[in-house]
């Protein structure tokens, strides 16, 4: 019980001194009563939705009876997750819920965007956006609009995050921390208790992080705990008084640890301690945020910093899970990108899936809720038991979306002649080499052509997963698009081996590599730059080291489009290490297997010859410098954690004059260096993607990988000069979105031999998104873009054989948010530097062209 323990325990404050308030006029103190829901902590998701049920029904029952006081008095209630909304929704009838929208509207009843309370260091980009997805489906459907975000109790923040949820509808948050189970100096040490959080894009959200009292009060996440008490702490304390010269203070959330609060001491309370010198209001939260702004907002000051992570970093403890969720994220973006092609020929495509699709998306603002501690009443094994199935949930889905499309796009391309084929499909948005890999289990030998030129392209058969697949080089597949590609019988023409390999190098047309017996690659010669070595061996680990031991190399699939060298190493733990080269394509492909379940933390250690190092990654919704802000970086220099560093889609590392791009399909954190939990070390030029453990010991977190003893970890890694933010993400999205392939059946509608719906005129802007809209192919499509560009970006969006006939702006959660600009049929907008913007669009066919027939 660490984690309850440690929450009643009060942080001693140092004092910044700032002026107080002098205003006239009467201080208007803002009571917000909530529940703090430890989901699978205090209690199971069942009993958890009774009580949601049983939460509401008390306090509409309550706005009810106080309808009548002065609206200072009248009873509020603030839910702490949009679940509970959900929660309501599917277990009441539809005259109960209009009844709780009804609230909601009227402001007696508040809730955010966000699932629960969560903690998204962990969380890639979509994962955070599509978690909010239930509320913007509400937003649309009751025409009203969500404006708060919480992220709570966690010591951490990421930077990226506020502008996510400020591009999904977001204004406002608040945040209260446990100062608990904690390696974050003076947590609860402020530089600002209230402050316009901007992203890297100009967004901002108006954020309130108060300085810590004690979690029962000021600063933690139940401050109304006491009504009475905080009351006068605001109005009387000078610690507080100093920090905070406003007028206008919000006092927020009751619940603390407790299960269910179902009581009237905030109505009580503003009755009997407002006065002639303070004004107490029993409050929805947003009507603090309104005033506040309004009085204050434009004399705030502006943070735009990371935090690092704590508690998200305990979803490391069931690292293959954890995998597997952002697996089906990334996979999610191919999906989509193919349900939208069949669905512009097929309407009806999607009917029947919602269900399993909403879910999903609840399920993905569920899985990194904050109580990966796991060390509460629950236990451990029913939160892992948990967890496990809703990730399995969203993978199902992901999956069966993935492999429907694709079925029923082989089902729309024309076809003619007898010989099998297959396409080759692109869901990103820019044209590509990559290789292919199709299911083939005919006779052989065989050799592949390329319809649309007729020419034969590379290939060879390659054993994945135990099947046997022919592997194609596919040259210049379209962006969000396919080649098609024919099978034919007998040997086709001698095409050199796409790497050459001796004892333990091997090397192709961009590097030569040594690999050694454990996995390790000790030397990475870059060969279109003199031969340069990329590897220093640090601490006696190399690149893609797990650390000391043997094993044994072997090859394995060797053709003319690629050569794999794999290694099996049965220390420190059995794992298997393939690394693969290509034929024509810059990139270092890494596959990992841990092959035994472990307990202790592990890393892979990526040690870079660099003298000077310089490291760039992707965070949450932001690429950010891994430095001090006070040396040009990103990170705060108070009150953040260091040793454990965001790892989205990639880490770049380099020196200003050449670098390495490290992308990372798996593995969710990354140290930079040596660093501590205090200290962040930029000097050692090493990245060490974290495999997976318990991070802060036995005490946090899934003991033993809750028994798992597989685990797939993939990097890939390509050599570079100068570093470039657009580069970087679109060289790991290659690597981690490999193209699609799939029978070709016979259809009436795409071509034969090519197609591709968009094109996207700025190469800094990337098509992040692409999707049937929500309610439907009838509402149009979504796409969602994003601009890696530290400048502004003009772009235009051509969909090919169709045209755009009405264009809106939306939130991220689809909500329209007003008209956009079309020029000649086509999507023509501006992103601000780093921004991602969201669009809606109604097609129409060209002219002449039957509806949807889009080629």
């Amino acid at each position: 019980m660490f984690k309850r323990f440690c929450r009643s325990l009060t942080v001693i404050l140092a004092l910044n001194v700032v002026h107080a308030w002098s205003g006239e006029g009467p201080k208007r103190i803002y009571v917000a009563p909530d529940d703090h829901t430890d989901y699978y902590w205090t209690a199971t998701g069942d009993a958890y939705r009774q009580a949601f049920l049983d939460t509401l029904d008390y306090y509409l029952d309550k706005a009810d009876e106080t309808i009548g006081n002065p609206a200072d008095f009248q009873s509020r209630w603030n839910c702490d997750g949009c679940l509970w909304m959900w929660e309501y929704e599917k277990n009441k009838p539809p005259a109960d819920f209009q009844r709780l929208i009804n609230r909601v509207k009227s402001g007696h009843i508040s809730v955010p965007l966000t699932a629960l309370v969560s903690c998204y260091g962990g969380a890639p980009v979509e994962g955070v956006l599509r978690g909010m997805y239930y509320p913007g489906r509400i937003e649309r459907r009751f025409n009203l609009r969500f404006n708060m975000a919480v992220s709570m109790e966690n010591q951490t923040l990421p930077l990226g995050l506020g502008a996510l949820w400020a591009g999904s509808g977001a204004r406002y948050t608040w945040k209260g921390i446990c100062g608990c189970a904690t390696k974050v100096p003076s947590p609860g040490d402020r530089e600002h208790e209230i402050y316009w959080w901007e992203g890297p894009d100009g967004s901002r959200v108006l954020a309130k992080w108060y300085s810590l009292f004690g979690n029962q009060s000021i600063g933690g996440y139940a401050e109304a705990y006491n009504p009475v008490s905080a009351i006068n702490l605001v109005d009387t304390n000078p610690t507080f008084l100093a920090r905070y010269p406003y007028n206008v203070i919000g006092v927020f959330g009751q619940g603390w640890d407790g299960f269910q609060t179902m009581d009237q001491q905030v109505v009580n309370a503003a009755q009997s301690e407002s006065n002639a010198n303070r004004r107490v209001i029993v409050s929805n939260e947003l009507d603090f945020f309104e005033d506040f702004e309004a009085t204050h907002g434009a004399g705030l000051p502006t943070l735009s910093v990371a935090y690092g992570n704590e508690w998200e970093l305990y979803c490391a403890s069931m690292a293959e899970v954890t995998a597997g969720v952002r697996r089906a994220v990334e996979r999610l973006r191919g999906a989509e990108a193919l349900a939208t092609l069949v669905a512009l020929k097929d309407s009806d495509f999607l009917d029947g899936r919602e269900g399993a699709r909403d879910l999903a998306f609840m399920n993905l603002g569920l899985y990194w809720e904050h109580d990966w501690t796991a060390d509460g009443p629950v236990g451990r094994n029913p939160r892992a038991e948990w967890q496990r199935l809703i990730g399995e949930q969203i993978e199902d889905y992901v999956e069966t979306l993935l492999s429907d499309s694709v079925a029923a796009l082989g089902g729309l391309i024309r076809r003619s002649g007898e010989r099998q084929r297959f396409f080759a499909f692109n869901p990103l948005s820019w044209t590509r080499t990559d290789h292919a890999d199709y299911p083939y289990s005919g006779p052989l030998p065989v050799h592949v052509v390329e319809l649309s030129s007729g020419s034969e392209v590379p290939s060879q058969i390659v054993t994945l997963e135990g099947q046997p697949h022919i592997r194609i080089l596919a040259r210049n597949v379209p962006p969000v698009g396919y080649k098609t590609f024919e099978i034919v019988l007998g040997a086709g023409q001698a095409f050199t081996p796409a790497a050459t390999v001796a004892g333990s190098v091997f090397e192709n047309a961009f590097y030569r590599i040594t690999l050694v017996d454990r996995g390790a690659i000790t030397s990475l010669l870059d060969k279109t730059r003199g031969n340069r070595e990329m590897v220093r061996t640090i601490g006696g680990l190399a690149m893609n080291d797990l650390g000391a031991g043997g094993g044994s190399l072997a090859v394995e699939n060797s053709g003319p489009v690629s050569v794999t060298l794999k290694a099996d190493s049965p220390t420190p733990l059995a794992h298997l290490s393939r690394i693969t080269l290509f034929r024509e394509i810059n990139r270092i492909d890494i596959r990992n297997e841990i092959t035994q379940n472990f307990g202790d933390v592990r890393t892979w250690s990526f040690g870079f010859e660099l003298d000077n190092p310089d490291v760039w990654h992707e965070e949450v919704g932001a690429v950010i410098r891994a430095k001090l802000l006070a040396d040009g970086g990103h990170y705060s220099g108070r009150n953040a954690r260091y040793d454990w560093l965001t790892l989205n889609h990639f880490a770049d590392i380099g020196d200003g004059a050449v670098g390495a791009t490290l992308s990372s399909a798996d593995c969710c954190f990354m140290r930079l260096g040596n660093s501590t939990a205090t200290t962040l070390d930029t000097a050692t030029p090493r990245i060490s993607p974290l495999a997976g453990g318990q991070v802060d010991g036995a005490g946090l977190g899934i003991p033993n990988q809750h028994g798992d003893s597989h685990f797939l970890q993939r990097f890939a890694l390509a050599t570079h000069g100068a570093f470039s933010r657009r580069e970087a993400m679109k060289f790991s999205l290659e690597h981690q979105n490999p193209l699609v392939a799939g029978a070709v059946t016979g259809g009436p509608h795409y071509p034969e031999e090519q197609f591709s719906l968009v094109t996207v005129s700025n190469p800094d802007v990337l098509l992040w998104a692409l999707k049937p809209a929500e309610e439907g192919i009838d509402r149009g499509l979504a796409a969602r873009f994003w601009n890696l560009s530290n400048s502004p970006s003009n772009f235009t969006l051509t969909l090919h054989g169709a045209s755009v006939e009405q264009a809106m702006t939306a939130t991220h959660l689809e909500t329209e948010t007003g008209p956009a600009t079309l020029s000649s049929g086509s999507l023509s907008a501006s992103l601000a530097p780093q921004q991602l913007k969201t669009f809606l669009l109604t097609v129409a066919p060209s002219s002449g062209v039957a509806k949807w027939e889009l080629y």
